[in-house]
Order: C-alpha cells, then structure tokens, then sequence
C-alpha cells in the first residue's frame, strides 16, 4: 500500500518535532537526564534535616542578595538583645554625688508640724449660741487636744492652731471636726465624742435628694421626721444610737458608720411616706438585735 503524501508529511512532523520538557528539569538541584528516566530518579538528602551545611551548591553565595543578607548569628544576637559590651560601671563621681539621709528616730514620725492653721466658719444663727456655750467649746480643745483656740468675730469664724504640745498628729483635724459639729446644730456635750473617739463620723444629706418634694409635701415630710415633739426623732435616735438634728431640709447624723446607715434607712423611709408605725416596729426590731449582740 502506497503511502500518500499528506500522510507522509504527518509523520515526518510528528517524529521531527521536539519533545517537551518535563517540570522537573527547571527545579533546583535536580539532574538534567533525559526525560524518559525522569520516573526512575529518587531524590536523597545528603545529611538529615537540619544538619545541611550552609555552602549548599545550588545556591550562588556570590549573589549580591546573599551578600548584603546578615548572617544567622548576628539575627539572633539582634532578636535575644545580647550584647558583648561590659556593663557600665558607676564612676565616683556619682556615688558622691548622692545624697545621704540619715533614718528617722520614732520622735520624728510621731512628731507633729507647728503652726498649721484651721478656720471653721460658722453660720450667722449659731454665733449666739457658741458665744453662750463657749466655756463648752475652748476647754476640751485646750485640755484635750492641746490646740490654741481663738474665735474671731469679724471673720465669723473659729480658728485653730497646733502648739508644742501637741502631740497626737491628728488631734487638729478632730478639733475642726468639734467645731464643725457644734456649727451644724449638734450640742456641744454630743459633738465631744468626736475628740474622745475615732470611728465617729457626720453624715448630710438632703430630703431632695431622695425625693423631690415641694410646697405642702415637703413640710409634711419633715414632720414626718420630727414627729410630734420630737419623738419620732428620739425615737430614731436612741435605736440607731446616734444623733440626729433636722436644718430646714437638711439631715445631719452624728455616729458611727453601722448606727448612720440605720438612723439613715429610717429617716429615708418616712420621707418616702411609710407610715411612722413601721419604722417603729423596724427601729424596735433592730435595737432588740443591738441589745442582744452586746
């Protein structure tokens, strides 16, 4: 069978065309061979992994990249921040430059600063009733918290001054905390116990604070609080075991921090419009519970 000329011509094409190069022969480091002998080839490490040498042979170190790369012992001194310089020795200049203090003895820190100055104002309508109760006022402060006590009377107010002899560092403040107290209405034989103990404090509040009430509403609200002839107010007082004095629409409450939230909850109570026979029965409750822990 003859062979026609358009056949003869494929074939001659198929067998002058060259073959196409196989993906692996581009890879670095792989042999060129043939690729007929491609699947016959089995890569091998020469040193196992991790344990390669740097000079690998595939890699140009000439190259400019590697060149200017830093090396591997100069990227780990640079990440664990080591360095090869002495530590820095202080001179003796500078140790002698230092200033040196010498300990404090217990003297020193019981010690109190002479000189410091307290003024207490007093309101216009407690001016009398300090200038009849004086005796009452300078003779503790005097005796008691040895501070120098003077009332000026064109200022409206009290001063109070530490003095060599005295001796507890925060007898000044509980003095101006005295004064204070006698200044909001407290009476003087009740505001003494400021001096005498530590844990007492003053507790102020506003009926709008609670409840905003105007008009009629709000002098109902303070009788509620008085009571009639003061008894709901003595009443509160001796179960609360605290002192209580009524300023227009301000609450005063002299005691200590468990007796003020008691005499407060009361006080908040009939503000809000419970009945004064409930807080009784509250107050009897709570002044049984008093009695029994004591």
């Amino acid at each position: 069978m003859v062979a026609t000329p358009s056949k003869q011509a494929g074939a001659s094409g198929s067998t002058s065309r060259p073959k196409k190069a196989s993906a692996k022969a581009g890879l670095v480091g792989t042999p060129s061979k043939p690729a007929a002998a491609d699947e016959d080839v089995v890569l091998k490490h020469s040193k196992p992994f991790g344990q390669e040498g740097d000079d690998d042979s595939d890699v140009d170190l000439g190259d400019e990249t590697f060149a200017t790369a830093p090396a591997m012992d100069e990227d780990d001194e640079l990440m664990i921040g080591t360095s090869t310089a002495p530590p820095a020795t202080p001179s003796a200049s500078t140790e002698e430059s230092k200033p040196s203090f010498k300990p404090l003895g217990s003297a020193s820190l019981t010690a109190v600063a002479k000189g410091q100055l307290r003024k207490i104002p007093i309101p216009p309508h407690r001016l009398t009733p300090l200038k009849n109760e004086w005796h009452k006022i300078y003779t503790p402060l005097v005796e008691m918290a040895s501070l120098q006590v003077r009332m000026n009377v064109g200022k409206k107010c009290v001063e109070l001054k530490s003095s060599r002899y005295t001796t507890e560092q925060g007898m000044l403040q509980k003095g101006a905390d005295f004064v204070k107290a006698f200044a909001l209405g407290f009476d003087a034989d009740d505001a003494i116990a400021l001096l005498r103990m530590d844990d007492l404090f003053i507790d102020t509040f506003e009926i709008k604070d609670v409840k905003t009430l105007q008009g009629d509403n709000l002098s109902r609200a303070i009788g509620r609080i008085a009571g009639k002839d003061g008894r709901t107010r003595f009443a509160i007082e001796n179960a609360s075991r605290t002192r209580l004095v009524i300023a227009d629409t301000k609450i005063h409450i002299l005691g200590n921090f468990a007796n003020i939230k008691i005499a407060r909850d009361a006080v908040v109570a009939l503000i809000r419009g419970s009945p004064p026979g409930k807080v009784y029965a509250n107050l009897k409750t709570i002044g049984a519970r008093q009695r029994q822990r004591a």
